[in-house]
């Protein structure tokens, strides 16, 4: 089915056939350019969300050049702060692409989301203008090559060792909290004093894998995560999920203040996701979806994202909405505007309860008395810190 788009007006002449373009279609003075240069893969993840709709796979060469690429920064994101996301598949299958985007663009931030095996093939120089580096794991050595492939853990882990001094910013480990039995132990070693890694970060698996007592064991490690967070005043346990939200509790308006009021979730106001074509889409997950295209480079066009809060989601009469602001819109968009009660009762809501319970557990530990006591150097990690840009803040 033909997707049909309303008439805007932009002073600039689109395509033959090419939509007209919204007239400021970003939100703010931020814009993060997420360039998927392949949708090629060398690992076969078995939560991949890129497997939905056949995605993965199904462009491996990239359509546009550099000067098409030049051409659609100039006439959209003209006088923006842009941060370049490289994305995939996996991205540094198309090393070619990064470099010649780093070189080309020299004023813009850049970071690299990779699963890490192919890191050391990444110049020296270009590593040292990556601003952030999410590197992909699943937790220890058992729940990681579980889910990619025997001996990827080690390989990681080899591959950051020999890179790690070069990197100009921080490298952050990317969990898919898939498995329940998940522990403790296995996160907090990501982000030990020997680790290469910075910061961890986790995502609760969009899948349906929240049946049983799976729920009760993450909520278990939650509460062993959070006690560590808070019992020191000199030191950030540096976890961004419970970063972003002590941050907002006791901080509110930093929930608001850079995104348009939507903290955790950037596909409806300023994140733009290029895929190999020249197609453009809000959010990485919903590549499959015509409905949700919202530009492309090679026609010239871009329009204000179609991924947009609406009354049929409940945040806003949700108990953690001022400190959430809403958690992931490719989750509410299905449980609520498709109507999904499948993928609502099994993913969204357990979800949503995990956060709530987050959000209940560091109320607790009354946040507020922490950061009047915490040191000033942790005061201002939590509160200004640059990691925030390039991750969700809610898991």
């Amino acid at each position: 089915m033909e997707t049909v788009f309303p008439i805007q007006f932009h002073s600039h002449s689109a395509a033959p056939g090419a939509p007209l373009s919204d007239p400021d279609p970003i939100v703010g003075g931020r814009v993060e350019l997420q360039l998927l240069t392949t949708l090629k893969c060398n690992l076969k993840c078995t939560y991949c969300s890129l497997g939905v709709g056949d995605v993965l796979g199904s462009q491996t060469h990239v359509e546009y050049d550099i000067e098409q690429l030049a051409a659609f920064v100039d006439k959209h994101l003209q006088g923006k702060e842009v941060y370049v996301t490289f994305y995939g598949g996996e991205p540094t299958l198309n090393l070619k692409l990064m470099l010649e985007v780093m070189q080309r663009f020299p004023l813009f931030r850049y970071q690299l989301q990779t699963n890490g095996t192919l890191l050391d093939d990444v110049p020296e120089w270009a590593l040292a203008k990556l601003s952030n580096i999410l590197v992909s794991i699943d937790g220890g050595e058992r729940t990681t090559d579980g889910y990619r492939g025997r001996g990827i853990y080690r390989q990681v882990f080899k591959n950051l060792g020999k890179v790690r001094g070069h990197i100009g910013g921080s490298v952050t480990s990317r969990v898919t909290w898939g498995n329940p039995d998940t522990t403790f132990e296995e996160l907090d070693a990501l982000i030990a004093s020997e680790s290469p890694f910075d910061y961890l970060y986790w995502q609760f698996v969009a899948d349906e894998m929240y049946f049983d007592d799976s729920i009760a064991k993450r909520k278990a490690v939650l509460v062993q995560l959070i006690d560590r967070f808070f019992a020191h005043h000199d030191s950030l346990y540096p976890v961004i999920p419970l970063m972003g939200i002590v941050r907002n509790k006791v901080l509110p308006t930093r929930a608001q203040e850079l995104y348009a009021g939507r903290t955790q979730c950037r596909v409806s106001t300023h994140l733009i996701n290029v895929m190999p074509n020249g197609q453009i889409f809000p959010c990485p997950d919903m590549l499959y979806m015509p409905a949700m295209q919202m530009g492309d480079v090679k026609q010239n066009w871009l329009r204000k994202s179609p991924l947009q809060a609406t009354p049929n989601m409940p945040c806003a009469n949700c108990e953690a909405f001022s400190w959430c602001r809403g958690n992931c819109m490719k989750n509410l968009h299905l449980a609520y505007e498709k109507g999904d009660a499948r993928y609502r009762d099994n993913v969204v809501n357990p979800i949503c309860d995990l956060l709530r319970f987050i959000g209940q557990e560091i109320d607790k530990r009354d946040p507020h008395q922490w950061f009047a006591q915490a040191s000033l150097p942790v005061r201002k990690k939590l509160a200004d810190n640059e990691v925030y840009e390039y991750v969700e803040i809610m898991p």
